[in-house]
C-alpha cells in the first residue's frame, strides 16, 4: 500500500509550476500548485491525462478553448491535446494529477480528422504580406499564397471559419530604393505594384478575405503606434545607442536594402538585416566586408540611439510559444542557434522618412522599422475582417480563441516565429497567442535563384490564364519547395502538362465519357454484380482518399503530398479500366461491367472533390461533367455516383498546352494535333496516326465533333467536320488549321483594358 499527503515541502518547479511526484502509483501521477496569476507551461504529449481540481479557480485552456476549473472540477485530457492551466483566483489552485499512455487511444487520435480540429474557432491564416515593389513571379506564387490558399479552401470543406488574409507590405525600404530607381514617390510606387499583386493573384485563383494597404487603410497608423507604445511602457525596449553603418560619401544612414556583404554567421553573400541563406538577423554594422549599395563604397561605423528590443532576455517565452503550436523543426533550430548567441539586441527602429513614426519622443526622424511593424499589421487585418463580417475583432485585445496559421517563406522565418512572439508578449502580457506556422523554402528556376535583374524570372502573369491556371497550380504543388530546395523546369511542367494532364487525366476522363455514353446513353450506370477486384478497388480509392485528407490537414500539410495522391487516384483508375476492359465484349458479364464502369465514375466524382481545393477550376468543370454541383464538403467516404446522372466527360475539354495559339509553321501543331486524335479516338499514345487521314482511322462522327472543339478552343480556327474528314493527313489539316487560325480576326481590346 502506497499512501501520499499533500505536502508543501515536497513541491518542486517544474512545467512553470510547481509539482510533487508520487511514485509506484502503477501510472505517472502527482500534485500539482499554481500560485496566483501563475500557469503551466504550454504541453501536448502522447499521454491519457485526468485533471482532478480539489481548490482554488483557473481556466483550462484546450486547443484553443477555455473552460472553468475548481473545486470538484474533473478534466479528461486526450492524447495529443494541445493544454495550459492557469490559476485566475486569489489562492493556490491545486490538483492531483493521473497520466498513463494507451498506445491504441493515441494512435485512434492521432488518425482522427476532428483531433486538433479548429471546431468553432476562428482561423486566421496570412501569408506574408509581399512588398510593392515589383509584381509576382513563379517563385513567390509557389510558396506562401499558393499554399494558404489550398489550406483555407480545405478548411471550409471541412466545415472551418478559415480566412485567407494578407496585404501590401507598403513600408519596406525596398519599396524607398525602386521609387528611387524609377525616378518617383514611394506612395506611388507602393500603390502600382500593390494593384499589379493583387490582380496577379485573381489569376492564380487565390481568394483573399481581406487585403489590408497599410499606407491607405484608415486607423491603420494610429493602432500601429499604440501598439508600438504597448512594446516600449513594458520598460524591456528602449532608445540605446548601437553600431550602425554610413555611406562614406553622403553620411546617409544605411540599412536592409542600402546595404550587403557576408553574413556574420555562415559567411553567405547577403543584404542588411537578414540572411536568405541561414536564415539569421545581422544588423548591418556586423556584416563582413560591407559595401553600401547606393555607392559601392565600404560604410563608415558609426552609432545611431535606435529603439531596440534585448530579444535574447526572451528565450523561455519564445520556447514556450513553440511549444504552444506547429514549429517545425526547422524554426525551432533557428531559434536555438539565435539563443545560443551572447545577446541579440533587435533595432525596432530606423533613421528614414518612409514608414510611421512612433509617438515617442525617444527618437527623432525615425520610423517604427517595417518587420517589428508586420506582426501589428496581422493583428490589424483580423480586425479589418471582423468589421466587415460583423464580428467584434480588435487589434487591441487579441483573443486566447484566435487560431493564427502563417505561411512564408524561411527567410522570414526570424521575424514570424522569433521576434513576433516577444513583441506580443511585451504588448499583450495575458495573451497567449496560438499559432502555427508553415515555411517553404526558396523555389529555384532551372536550377538558380529567381532574379529579376538578371531576367531570370518568370512572372504570374506570362504564364498565368484561364486555360493554364490549374495546370500551373498542379505543377506548383507537385514540385513546391517544402523542407528542401526545388526547381522549376519549363521543358518539365510542359511535359507535365501534355504527358500526364492532358495524356493521362484528360484522356482516362475521355474515354470513360465516351463509354458511358455509347454503352449507357451518357447516364450514370447502377452498379451490377461486384467481383473482389472490385471491391479491391473501392478499398484502394478510400486509402486514396485518406491520402489526400491527411496531406492537407493542418498537422501534415503537403502540396507535394497532396498533388502525388491525386495523381494516384488517375493513375490507379487508369489501371482498374485496362483491367476491366477485357470484360467489356462479353454479355454473360455485363453486370460486371456496369460496376466497373460505376467504380470509375465514383473514382472521378473522388477526384473532383479531393482537388476542389488545389485546382478550383478543374474540379468545378469534372464535377459539372458528372451532373454535380462543384464540390462544398470534403468527402467521408468514397460513393457511387447517383444512377441517372448526366455524364458529359466525353465532350469536356479540363486541360489545354495553353499559350499561344499554334500556327501554321509552328513545329508543336502536328505534335498537339497528334496527340489530340490519338485522346479523341482513344488510341494508345504511340499509335502511328500522322501519315494517315482520320477517316481511314476510323474516326466517328462524335470523335470528330471532340476534335473540332478542341481545334477551336487551342487554335480559335472554325473549323468543319468536313475538312477534318477531308485531310489527306494530319499533317495536311495542321497545315489547314494554321491558315484558318492567321485568318481569324482577333476582337477589339475594350477600351479601359488599353487604358
Amino acid at each position: 500500500m502506497n499512501i501520499s499527503t499533500y505536502a508543501d515541502a515536497e513541491f518542486e518547479a517544474a512545467f512553470g509550476i510547481e509539482m510533487s511526484a508520487i511514485h509506484d502509483a502503477g501510472v505517472g501521477s502527482s500534485w500539482g500548485r499554481i500560485r496566483p496569476g501563475g500557469h503551466t507551461n504550454p504541453d501536448r504529449h502522447d499521454e491519457t491525462e485526468v485533471l482532478v481540481f480539489l481548490g482554488g479557480t483557473g481556466r483550462l485552456l484546450v486547443d484553443g478553448v477555455h473552460h472553468d476549473v475548481g473545486r470538484g472540477t474533473v478534466a479528461v485530457l486526450e492524447p495529443f491535446d494541445s493544454h495550459v492551466i492557469e490559476n485566475t483566483g486569489q489562492e493556490d489552485l491545486v490538483f492531483f494529477d493521473l497520466y498513463w499512455r494507451d498506445p491504441a487511444r493515441a494512435l485512434q487520435a492521432a488518425a482522427s480528422a476532428p483531433r486538433r480540429g479548429f471546431g468553432d474557432r476562428p482561423v486566421f491564416v496570412f501569408s506574408t504580406p509581399p512588398t510593392p515593389n515589383g509584381d509576382l513571379h513563379l517563385g513567390h506564387l509557389s510558396g506562401p499564397y499558393l499554399g494558404a490558399d489550398v489550406f483555407v479552401r480545405f478548411q471550409r470543406m471541412n466545415g472551418t471559419q478559415a480566412w485567407h488574409l494578407t496585404g501590401s507590405d507598403d513600408f519596406q525600404s525596398y519599396v524607398v530604393d525602386r521609387a528611387r530607381r524609377d525616378g518617383v514617390d514611394p506612395a506611388t510606387t507602393a500603390a502600382h505594384y500593390s494593384a499589379e499583386i493583387s490582380q496577379t493573384l485573381r489569376l492564380m485563383d487565390i481568394e483573399l478575405d481581406q487585403y489590408t494597404v497599410t499606407q491607405r487603410d484608415d486607423g491603420y497608423r494610429s493602432g500601429l503606434q499604440d501598439f508600438f507604445s504597448r512594446v516600449l511602457a513594458s520598460g524591456q525596449a528602449a532608445a540605446r545607442p548601437g553600431p550602425a553603418l554610413f555611406g562614406a560619401d553622403d553620411g546617409g544612414y544605411l540599412y536592409e536594402v542600402d546595404v550587403s556583404g557576408e553574413c556574420p554567421t555562415c559567411s553567405s553573400g547577403t543584404g542588411g538585416n537578414i540572411c536568405e541563406e541561414c536564415g539569421e538577423p545581422n544588423f548591418c554594422a556586423d556584416l563582413i566586408g560591407p559595401k553600401s549599395n547606393r555607392s559601392g563604397l565600404a560604410p563608415l561605423v558609426g552609432e545611431q540611439i535606435r529603439y531596440s528590443l534585448p530579444l535574447h532576455d526572451f528565450r523561455a517565452d519564445i520556447e514556450a510559444h513553440h511549444r504552444h503550436g506547429r514549429v517545425p523543426a526547422r524554426l525551432r533550430q533557428l531559434a536555438g542557434r539565435l539563443f545560443d548567441r551572447p545577446s541579440c539586441d533587435v533595432p525596432i527602429t530606423h533613421p528614414s522618412r518612409w514608414g510611421v513614426p512612433p509617438v515617442e519622443d525617444g527618437v527623432t526622424d525615425q520610423v517604427i522599422w517595417v518587420w517589428p511593424e508586420m506582426s501589428y499589421g496581422f493583428l490589424y487585418g483580423i480586425e479589418a475582417l471582423g468589421r466587415r463580417l460583423g464580428r467584434d475583432w480588435q487589434a487591441a485585445r487579441p483573443q486566447d480563441g484566435w487560431k493564427i496559421v502563417h505561411f512564408f517563406g524561411y527567410d522570414n522565418s526570424f521575424y514570424h516565429a522569433i521576434l513576433y512572439p516577444a513583441l506580443y508578449r511585451l504588448a499583450f502580457p495575458g495573451w497567449q497567442p496560438d499559432i502555427d506556422y508553415h515555411v517553404n523554402e526558396f523555389y529555384l528556376l532551372e536550377g538558380k535563384k529567381f532574379s529579376t535583374s538578371r531576367r531570370h524570372a518568370i512572372w504570374g502573369k506570362e504564364i498565368l490564364s484561364e486555360d493554364t491556371v490549374d495546370a500551373v497550380r498542379f505543377y506548383l504543388s507537385l514540385t513546391r519547395s517544402e523542407g528542401r530546395r526545388t526547381n522549376f523546369e519549363r521543358a518539365v511542367y510542359e511535359a507535365t502538362v501534355q504527358d500526364t494532364l492532358i495524356g493521362r487525366w484528360q484522356r482516362w476522363l475521355t474515354d470513360l465519357g465516351t463509354r458511358v455514353r455509347q454503352r449507357y446513353g451518357g447516364l450514370a450506370p447502377d452498379a451490377g454484380t461486384w467481383t473482389p477486384e472490385h471491391t479491391a478497388f473501392l478499398r484502394r480509392l478510400g486509402t486514396r482518399l485518406a491520402e489526400v485528407t491527411g496531406s492537407l490537414s493542418e498537422d501534415a500539410f503537403s502540396l507535394n503530398q497532396a498533388a502525388a495522391a491525386l495523381n494516384g487516384i488517375v493513375e490507379d483508375s487508369i489501371r482498374f479500366a485496362e483491367q476491366e476492359q477485357r470484360l467489356a465484349e462479353l454479355d454473360v458479364a455485363a453486370g460486371n461491367v456496369r460496376t466497373a464502369v460505376a467504380l470509375e465514375l465514383a473514382a472521378a466524382s473522388l477526384l473532383a472533390h479531393c482537388a476542389a481545393p488545389v485546382l478550383p477550376r478543374f474540379a468545378g468543370n469534372l464535377a459539372a461533367a458528372l451532373g454535380a454541383d462543384p464540390p462544398k464538403v470534403w468527402p467521408d467516404l468514397v460513393t457511387l455516383l447517383p444512377p441517372g446522372s448526366r455524364v458529359a466527360l466525353a465532350d469536356t475539354i479540363f486541360f489545354t498546352a495553353g499559350g499561344e495559339p499554334l500556327l501554321d509553321g509552328d513545329p508543336l501543331l502536328l505534335d498537339w494535333l497528334t496527340t489530340a486524335a490519338r485522346t479523341a479516338m482513344l488510341l494508345p499514345s504511340d499509335a502511328p496516326v500522322s501519315d494517315r487521314s482520320l477517316l481511314d482511322l476510323g474516326m466517328s462522327s462524335m470523335q470528330a465533333v471532340a476534335l473540332q472543339y478542341q481545334i477551336l478552343e487551342r487554335t480559335n480556327a472554325d473549323i468543319s467536320i468536313e475538312q477534318i474528314f477531308g485531310a489527306r493527313d494530319l499533317a495536311d489539316l495542321a497545315t489547314l488549321i494554321g491558315t484558318l487560325a492567321e485568318a481569324t480576326p482577333e476582337a477589339p481590346e475594350p477600351e479601359e483594358a488599353r487604358a
